[in-house]
């Protein structure tokens, strides 16, 4: 671990992104606790407060930032396509597999076609499971760098999760309109997330 004078502080200034400065150059500038500001190693900027040692230079105290970067629909259907070919994927291997058992070709595809509706039920499990995990997000969510929350930005329980997954059924019919509710309100949020109260938040990436 660098001492913190050797740690170099990219600091956003009037909104552009300035520096590296070394941690004794930040005593002299004029940081406040919502500056944005990114060390080594981080692909994000976090504001002042959110760094320990800035908050004892500073005096600042910690705030819980409200999420204000939203995932957007199609970020949210990439990272459902995503889940749903693992899936499928995990799926044929073990049709595959079951077929070392079952050597008659008609009762092969009789048995994949019968465990189909299958996959709809283990996306929900593993959905209830993944988004209230620390992680906050299945694979494919994790992947797009989005996760769920509440409405404060903190994670979810398993009961909201399940609510939530259980509501995408309603988000479906008719129409997908519940889907299209995200296009409708400033949060993003599908009818889904409005009924749960919970988010699908973004990084910020300036």
């Amino acid at each position: 671990m660098k001492p913190e004078e050797e740690i170099n502080y990219i600091v956003v200034v009037n909104g552009k992104p300035e520096g590296p400065y070394d941690f004794e150059h930040l005593k002299k500038m004029n940081i406040v606790a919502g500056t944005f500001i990114r060390k080594p190693g981080m692909d994000d900027y976090k504001e002042a407060h959110e760094f320990a040692e800035l908050r004892a230079l500073f005096g600042f105290s910690y705030e819980k930032t409200a999420p204000q970067y939203f995932a957007s629909f199609d970020q949210r259907l990439l990272a459902s396509v995503i889940d749903y070919f693992i899936l499928f994927l995990v799926y044929i291997l073990l049709i595959l597999l079951s077929f070392a058992f079952v050597k008659e070709q008609g009762e092969r595809i009789t048995f994949a076609l019968l465990f189909l509706p299958v996959i709809p039920v283990f996306k929900f499990i593993y959905g209830v499971f993944a988004e209230a995990s620390v992680k906050q997000g299945t694979i494919g969510k994790r992947l797009l760098s989005i996760k769920v929350t509440d409405l404060k930005g903190s994670r979810i329980g398993v009961l909201t999760s399940f609510f939530r997954n259980l509501a995408k059924i309603l988000s479906v019919a008719p129409l997908f309109f519940g889907y299209l509710y995200s296009f409708l309100n400033k949060k993003q949020q599908c009818f889904h997330d409005a009924a749960a109260g919970t988010l699908v938040i973004k990084d910020r990436l300036l």
